[in-house]
């Protein structure tokens, strides 16, 4: 266990270097030094947070799960709100504190997967029932999955639909009830989506990419320029073209275009297996959890992490269509690099509390006991 978890910090202590570096070499006319410095304020306030909820016991979360889910539901709620959530491209997804931008939709991922975690944990022996393995956290994750859906941001909903039915089915759902809310849920996507003109444009530019090169698909396609030019060492820090206004959002949702353009394909592909490291460390850390809630608890929190990146990269790479989401701990970004931090923590208390743990501190202590025996000769002598 304990080579899981310092794997798993090893990683994420790697990607988040490679944020600062890259934020750092990003610094033009259009962003300055301001996003290096600011992603360094949130980097160690996360890190802070990080190692405080590694130090708590998770269990703690089991029994204030439903108090959590209820505070992130009104976060997303009061953020719908005209004067009180903050516009940004035709979505309503911020809370502008005047020195950052703070998006509910984050602590909702968590307090979702807590919720879950624990309603799984509790009824663990009926989840093969109709209602209780799929109805019921259906109805609990419908507020959290709705009020995202009518930011709208359709990528963070996707990727809590994906969260939970992994979580539902390890925690015992049968998979055959699943097949038609899944059904349900696409169909309700692609009505969405036909009545959405950005997202239909976006559609558009992914199955006709040099079509529309120039409109819709300006952005994928010159993050594909920028992996040309990078090749398989890259032209260098601090060499990119395509971060001087080229590639819009190259600090945060495409960050991963300019890490190949300028150090290459061996970087991109270093992030790639750092993340198939950081899900190998999670499912590891969630295998020897010490009950059922830390089990589920950890699945929801890897996969949480796994599927963003995945994500992400599929959008950067012109693999899926684009879904502006960020990618772990490398996007600048203090909402989304102080909760998936936290994440963090809480797989690291599920690692410390694991079973392996626990034997590992008994014999432990058994030997100690024993060496303390041996060690006075005339221990026995004493007491017969």
């Amino acid at each position: 266990m304990k080579t899981a978890t310092t794997l798993l910090v090893l990683v994420v202590g790697s990607f988040l270097s490679l944020s600062m570096v890259m934020l750092y070499s990003m610094a033009a006319p259009d962003v300055g030094n301001h996003i290096a410095l600011m992603q360094g304020i949130w980097a160690v306030a996360a890190i802070v947070m990080a190692a405080a909820v590694s130090r708590v016991d998770y269990s703690w979360l089991q029994r204030h799960a439903w108090t959590i889910l209820v505070l992130a539901v009104v976060l997303l709620g009061l953020v719908l709100i005209p004067h009180v959530g903050s516009m940004r491209g035709g979505s309503r997804r911020w809370f502008n504190l005047k020195i950052a931008l703070f998006q509910p939709s984050e602590p909702a991922k968590l307090a979702l997967i807590v919720a879950l975690a624990a309603y799984g944990a509790r009824f663990s022996r009926q989840m093969g029932q109709f209602v209780r393995g799929l109805v019921v956290p259906g109805l609990i994750a419908a507020p959290v999955l709705v009020l995202i859906f009518v930011e709208p941001d359709r990528g963070t909903t996707i990727l809590l639909c994906a969260v939970t039915s992994v979580m539902l089915i390890l925690a015992g759902a049968k998979l055959r009830y699943l097949v038609a809310p899944v059904l349900l849920v696409g169909l309700v996507f692609v009505l969405s989506i036909m009545h959405d003109p950005v997202r239909m444009r976006r559609i558009n530019s992914y199955m006709h990419p040099e079509e529309t090169k120039s409109q819709a698909g300006y952005q994928a396609w010159q993050a594909q320029l920028a992996f040309g030019s990078g090749g398989v060492t890259g032209l260098g820090l601090g060499n990119s073209r395509q971060k001087l206004g080229f590639v819009p959002e190259h600090h945060t949702d495409f960050i991963l275009s300019i890490i190949g353009e300028e150090l290459g394909l061996v970087a991109s592909l270093g992030v790639i297996l750092g993340f198939m490291v950081f899900v190998a460390c999670g499912i590891r850390i969630a295998l020897r959890a010490r009950d059922t809630f830390g089990y589920l608890l950890a699945v929801g929190l890897t996969f949480l992490i796994g599927f963003q990146a995945f994500i992400n990269i599929g959008v950067v790479t012109s693999a899926l269509p684009n879904k502006g989401l960020a990618l772990p701990f490398i996007s600048y970004g203090g909402s989304s690099l102080l909760f998936m931090m936290a994440a963090v923590g809480l797989l690291i208390s599920i690692a410390r509390h694991s079973v392996a743990e626990e034997d590992e501190e008994a014999e432990e202590m058994a030997d100690s006991d024993l060496l303390g025996r041996s060690s006075n000769p005339f221990q026995i002598s004493e007491a017969s």
